[in-house]
């Protein structure tokens, strides 16, 4: 005999954050409806995977929650209660070993995601979750049931409860387009704007480095976000040049700093140091001897292991008087200024910042305003770096939100 409607979970988007929301609350014995607008679940996540699935990162506890920002003590509570090891003993659950790599980053040992979603979903299914593909959410009808669009047309549905983990507002092509935007504000919940995090920023380029070295990384290279003509962040690792500027794993750690510093300067510098661990005075040095009748391309590699992309970025920036001064070269190699003129389309990020304030959350994750629902994952307003961290966040919150739906639905019994 079918469960009542006001015993049933609806849990709307089938990412990490749903899918894990849908397992919580199965798993607390309470029946689950999974609906998703794409055809199948689970597609960012895939992509995500693609080039090997990073699931968490083994770094201490202080140091992953700083990673958060300042949404650290809201998201405290959620990671510890599903933490980096809670999260390997479960995917174990489904037969996927995790290994930490030499970045202290968490990925499982076939380092793809098909694998442990494969695995996921069918234990969802055991479990009782019913998934419904091409349902999109349009909002609530009259009555309050909740209202699809799907290939049979209109679709309502009813539920004890709800979960809404329908991302944020990057990769619209694998669903998540941030509609639900104005569906939640005109209903009186406070959104953060949505903004691109882990992206990519626009540069000047001329067009001989757009055309010939956009593709190319430049490794190893300290990156470090100038405020007031001070060093304000850095960290050391590869960036990519494009057609468009700079991204790459540096790039994406810095850029909600970068993106801030933007939108209130109108611009935002970054200094580049080309070569990492090497001394400037012993740069200057080497740049001094003579190099007789190598060129300067030559020269540049052997007494500055300068070549390639970090070659090209010196020809874009420097004047070409100062390749001929020892000093001003190796200066420029340690500290090469390039200007940040604006972030990349949001569609193109990798992730966005912004989404439902947690001041309209309660510690469960219900919103105060629409008792019964739930949110979970990247449309809360909420950002951190890769590495793991998104992934994290999405399945603390997406469990925390089933488990917070099924108290709500047992205590409505």
């Amino acid at each position: 005999m079918p469960a009542p409607a006001d015993h049933l979970l609806a849990v709307i988007g089938g990412g990490p954050a749903g899918l894990m929301a849908a397992e919580a609350a199965a798993a607390a014995g309470v029946r689950v409806d999974l609906y998703d607008a794409m055809p199948s679940v689970g597609r960012k996540f895939l992509l995500a995977g693609k080039g090997g699935l990073n699931l968490t990162h083994s770094e201490a506890s202080a140091s992953l929650l700083a990673r958060y920002g300042d949404r650290e003590a809201r998201l405290q509570p959620l990671i510890a209660s599903f933490d980096a090891a809670a999260l390997r003993a479960w995917a174990r659950t489904l037969g996927v070993e995790t290994f930490v790599g030499s970045s202290r980053r968490v990925f499982p040992a076939g380092m793809k995601a098909a694998p442990l979603l494969r695995a996921w979903l069918h234990r969802l299914r055991t479990s009782g979750v019913r998934f419904h593909a091409r349902h999109r959410w349009c909002g609530w009808g009259e009555g309050g049931a909740l209202r699809f669009a799907s290939p049979a047309g209109i679709r309502e549905a009813t539920a004890g409860a709800t979960v809404l983990a329908l991302g944020g507002g990057s990769w619209a092509r694998l669903g998540s387009d941030a509609a639900w935007v104005p569906l939640l504000a005109a209903r009186g919940i406070e959104i953060a704007p949505l903004k691109p995090s882990n992206c990519g920023f626009e540069v000047a380029w001329s067009e001989h480095l757009r055309t010939r070295h956009a593709g190319r990384p430049v490794k190893p290279v300290t990156v470090t976000l100038m405020r007031a003509g001070q060093p304000a962040l850095g960290l050391q690792g590869e960036i990519i040049l494009t057609a468009y500027g700079v991204e790459g794993g540096v790039i994406y750690a810095l850029s909600a700093a970068i993106r801030e510093e933007i939108a209130r300067h109108g611009t935002a510098t970054v200094r580049l140091d080309l070569a990492p661990g090497r001394d400037e005075a012993r740069l200057t040095e080497a740049l001094t001897r003579p190099r007789g009748s190598r060129s300067l391309a030559k020269h540049l590699h052997r007494c500055a292991g300068i070549e390639g992309a970090k070659s090209a970025l010196l020809h874009e920036i420097l004047p070409a008087t100062d390749f001929g001064d020892p000093s001003r070269l190796a200066a420029a190699i340690k500290a090469l200024t390039v200007t940040l003129i604006a972030p990349r389309p949001m569609d193109e990020a990798i992730s966005t910042a912004g989404g439902v304030r947690f001041e309209e959350l309660d510690e469960n994750l219900m919103l105060g305003k629409l008792p019964g629902i739930f949110c979970a994952g990247e449309m809360i307003d909420w950002e951190a770096p890769t590495g793991g961290y998104l992934l994290t966040a999405c399945f603390a919150t997406g469990r925390a939100a089933g488990a917070g739906a099924a108290a709500w639905i047992r205590r409505a019994r």
